[in-house]
């Protein structure tokens, strides 16, 4: 497992992100565009912090997955990976595409399902699903259980039984894989909690077609996230392939493998994953099985396609080495960088600091914790009260992993398409954030 990054390499320049970031521009006269809308003209309307998503991008990756599966000949579902981003405007476009959802518990389900995604084309993943969230998939009829160990197998067949209906299952297969990711986003190690270990496998599966309420199709596996090689996938994909021989062999049918997702996108200067050499390995391990095959891709399609907007409340320099960039965000707002150490790109929206002279920066948020930096040591343009910057990337795990922490309430969160913007979350109110609150007469009665 890698662990937290040690760079020795100078970082990406302003210039260098616009290269990799081809969806943001800058325009003389209004600053950072992102899919041709200032992000100024943004700001100035809703204020900050605020998430902005460019639907075109996120159209155009999923369909470049997609074409990347299809010209490799493969037979591939694509189930866009909820947990990423679950907006309903967000499912809604996904659904409108013609893809499927990926989801990991009760509430996604019900998201996916308001956003018009068919329920065959939903897949339920994750390690631990309650009764409850059992139930509520098997009798809306999804079109796949992704188990993820013997005794949720047993769970499903009784649930099932008892409905009267019968789950189409595959066993999530723990092929015991280093994806060389950050510690806290591998899963396809032995020691991390999820899928069947490898070796348990093939009897559970023989096991799996004696139990009522249940249909055994295949095999499933996801070994981690921001995976940037197709080594790892490979090593995975051949041990699953290894395995389908084993049950068939038996004289076990299997007809789907899942394929996962994780493909990694470019934060700081990584080559990015590329769905074409995606599809090449799982064409290379899996293509001669004749099965039906499904990936689930989250942050590769939706990261990209997301900034967040913040102002410089103020620069604290007095008497520092490095001033501080003290901004209204914080890590209520974008966790990645206090809970995995991650790097995001910051660009000013102003368009005359992209030909400013750099120096280092602490980017900081404003909540009571040491945790909530952005970055040290950036370089960055002279930014003053109220200066404007984005946080690239922010697409996938942002705005989904928020929290009210310090009474801050959530940000909005805006869609641009086709040169226009549009409000698709309005920033909470303070009022909102204790609406749920009661307070027991007997105390209310003492004030």
């Amino acid at each position: 497992m890698a662990e937290t990054p040690v760079y020795t390499d100078a970082d990406p320049t302003l210039a260098e992100l616009l290269h990799t970031h081809p969806q943001l521009t800058v325009d003389p006269t209004c600053g950072l565009m992102l899919e041709g809308v200032a992000l100024n003209a943004i700001a100035d309307s809703v204020g900050t912090p605020c998430w902005v998503l460019g639907a075109g991008t996120l159209r155009a990756r999923m369909q470049r997955m997609h074409t990347a599966m299809s010209n490799a000949g493969l037979d591939v579902s694509i189930h866009y990976a909820v947990k990423a981003n679950d907006h309903l405007a967000i499912l809604t476009l996904i659904g409108q595409e013609g893809f499927g959802a990926d989801i990991v518990s009760g509430g996604e389900l019900a998201r996916a399902l308001k956003a018009g995604i068919p329920a065959d084309h939903i897949v339920f993943s994750g390690v631990g699903k309650t009764d409850a969230e059992l139930e509520q998939a098997i009798s809306h009829g999804i079109g796949q259980i992704n188990v993820e160990s013997a005794e949720e197998l047993e769970a499903i067949s009784a649930i099932a039984s008892k409905l009267g209906k019968q789950a189409t299952i595959t066993l999530r297969v723990n092929p015991d894989v280093d994806a060389k990711t950050h510690a806290k986003i591998t899963t396809g190690l032995a020691a991390n909690k999820f899928g069947i270990p490898f070796q348990d496998a093939a009897a559970l599966y023989a096991h799996a077609f004696t139990l009522p309420g249940v249909r055994p199709v295949g095999f499933a596996t996801h070994i981690g996230s921001q995976i940037l090689t197709t080594a790892p996938y490979r090593a995975a994909y051949a041990r699953v392939a290894e395995l389908v021989h084993t049950v068939r062999a038996a004289g076990n049918a299997v007809s789907v493998v899942d394929c996962g997702g994780g493909l990694g996108i470019c934060y700081r200067n990584e080559t990015e994953g590329q769905p074409e050499a995606l599809a090449g390995a799982i064409k290379a391990e899996l293509g001669g099985l004749g099965v039906k095959l499904a990936i689930e891709p989250g942050r590769w399609p939706i990261g990209p396609a997301g900034v967040l907007l913040s102002s410089v409340i103020l620069r604290k320099a007095q008497g520092m080495d490095v001033p501080f960039l003290v901004l209204d965000t914080a890590m209520n707002e974008l966790l990645r960088p206090s809970m995995y150490d991650a790097w995001h790109g910051i660009l000013p929206l102003a368009p005359q600091a992209f030909s400013q002279p750099v120096s280092l920066t602490h980017v900081v948020g404003p909540v009571c914790e040491s945790g909530d930096t952005f970055a040290r040591d950036r370089l960055l343009p002279p930014l003053a009260r109220n200066a404007r910057i984005a946080l690239l990337d922010t697409g996938a795990y942002g705005a989904v992993m928020s929290s009210t922490y310090n009474s801050r309430p959530l940000a909005a969160e805006v869609l641009v398409e086709d040169g226009q913007w549009q409000v698709i979350r309005q920033r909470q109110s303070v009022e909102e954030l204790w609406q749920d609150e009661t307070v027991p007469s007997h105390l209310a009665k003492a004030t």
